[in-house]
């Protein structure tokens, strides 16, 4: 299956993401946004925010063929 992956804020500027354009990411079905951050060495600490399809979500969502994901770091005092 295909994911569409960003990283907005410092994440873009760490690591090998783009915040203007997704990174087409291969995956087997039903594996988890964990196994995204894993694969680009982000924690769970840096990226405060993960959304699934424009909405919160956790590292631990299941995701599916054509599904959107976010990273976000912690910003002012989050």
């Amino acid at each position: 299956m295909k994911v569409n992956f960003k990283c907005f804020g410092n994440l873009a500027k760490k690591y090998d993401c783009e915040y203007n354009e997704t990174t087409v990411i291969e995956l087997t079905e039903g594996e988890k946004v964990s196994k995204i951050m894993d694969a680009f060495g982000i924690t769970e600490a840096e990226a405060k925010i993960v959304f699934v399809n424009h909405r919160i979500s956790g590292s631990n969502q299941s995701l599916k063929d054509g599904d959107r994901v976010s990273l976000a770091p912690a910003t002012g005092g989050m």
